[in-house]
């Protein structure tokens, strides 16, 4: 990973502005916190432009949507636009449900974000290619998840990072595979909207590269994971979160060096 992103953060405390998943908004504030970033959460869109103005980043979760959040959304995302802030979006359940399909259809027309973080269903969706997807699950299908991702960050023109037992970061011309994890991940629900949080707290000091911010976030969160896991005499997903959070506090650059089983995938154009 990057030497040098995991400790700006620490450094620079980006404040992170966060439209969140209802059900995993303190799992969201919590590892933005503890990695080093402040984070804020907003649903009022009359408060929107100072929001943006005083975050390095703006996440924006899909997770729970009525009337009003996705006004919220709308709002905050044309205003990190306008501020030329970096966007981070996590388009929950987009494969399988045709209104939520709609809503990121919309939000994506806005402009374009630094970084789309979701699962196999979630970016075969915005892909354009065939998934079965149930809901928050991935679902199952026969493409070449490489491919996939590539696909869809070509299509919408900005980094993607397909989470999973193996995570692909891929901005459509460089692909990079992150191997770490443990299957605890897949258990516990909120997962995914954490990685999505860490993407904005390393994108908020890396607004210029949002490909390598998706990478070092998706390293130290897996190797985190990894490294809990395997410190567990029994790894039982009860006990794992909270001890995520600690590792996630006290984890360095050179532990995620030491442990990374990162490799770039060689593409021809």
């Amino acid at each position: 990973m990057s030497k040098t992103l995991l400790d700006q953060i620490k450094q620079a405390n980006p404040i992170i502005t966060n439209v969140a998943n209802s059900v995993t908004v303190d799992q969201v504030a919590n590892v933005q916190n503890i990695i080093g970033a402040s984070p804020i959460m907003s649903s009022d869109p009359e408060e929107a432009p100072e929001m943006v103005a005083i975050a390095q980043a703006l996440s924006i979760n899909i997770g729970t949507l009525s009337t009003e959040p996705i006004h919220q959304m709308k709002t905050l995302m044309a205003e990190a636009y306008r501020q030329a802030k970096p966007v981070v979006i996590d388009p929950v359940a987009v494969s399988s449900i045709h209104y939520r399909q709609k809503i990121i259809d919309e939000l994506l027309a806005l402009g374009t974000p630094q970084i789309i973080r979701g699962n196999a269903g979630e970016i075969a969706y915005l892909a354009g290619l065939d998934w079965q997807a149930n809901g928050i699950d991935a679902g199952s299908g026969e493409i070449d998840l490489v491919k996939v991702a590539q696909t869809a960050a070509k299509k919408q023109q900005t980094t993607i990072l397909l989470s999973g037992p193996t995570d692909i970061i891929t901005d459509g011309h460089h692909t990079t595979k992150v191997a770490n994890g443990t299957p605890l991940f897949q258990v516990h629900v909120g997962s995914g909207d954490m990685l999505t949080g860490l993407c904005a707290a390393f994108v908020a000091v890396s607004p210029d590269n949002p490909y390598q911010a998706a990478i070092d976030a998706a390293t130290t969160f897996a190797v985190a994971g990894q490294l809990v896991a395997e410190a567990m005499p029994t790894p039982l997903p009860g006990s794992f979160y909270p001890q995520l959070l600690d590792c996630l506090f006290n984890i360095t650059a050179a532990d995620v060096q030491t442990h990374a089983q990162v490799t770039e995938v060689l593409t021809h154009e």
